[in-house]
């Protein structure tokens, strides 16, 4: 069993900054691809920014030097450093991790439970 869990989350003004953090836990062998979605009410959950394990990163258009991903390796731990932040960044934030749990075994999603961030203006 494998599990994530989120913190950092809460109310910023508009241009405030917030750090998200994400620990995963349990039987965990190796940690391919870390992330982090977001989803807005009435809106579909969108990908934020990724990272690979190698350190590679890919961001969404829309936070582009706005926010910064990355992970800690030895502690499977993934960050989202949010800067400039606007009210349209108001969403639940998920982490997701891409985990094999044994080392020939698959690999498979798992999920944290969300942390609110909401943006003020």
């Amino acid at each position: 069993q494998v599990q994530l869990v989120e913190s950092g989350g809460g109310l910023v003004q508009a241009g405030g900054s917030l750090r998200l953090s994400c620990a995963a836990s349990g039987s965990i062998f190796s940690i391919n691809v870390m992330g982090w979605h977001r989803q807005a009410p009435g809106k579909q959950r969108e990908l934020v920014a990724d990272i690979i394990s190698g350190g590679s990163t890919n961001y969404a258009d829309s936070v582009k030097g706005r926010f910064t991903i990355s992970r800690d390796n030895a502690k499977n731990t993934v960050y989202l450093q949010m800067s400039s932040l606007k009210p349209e960044d108001t969403a639940v934030y998920y982490c997701a991790a891409d985990v094999r749990t044994t080392p020939r075994g698959p690999r498979r999603d798992y999920w944290g439970q969300g942390t609110q961030v909401t943006v003020s203006s």
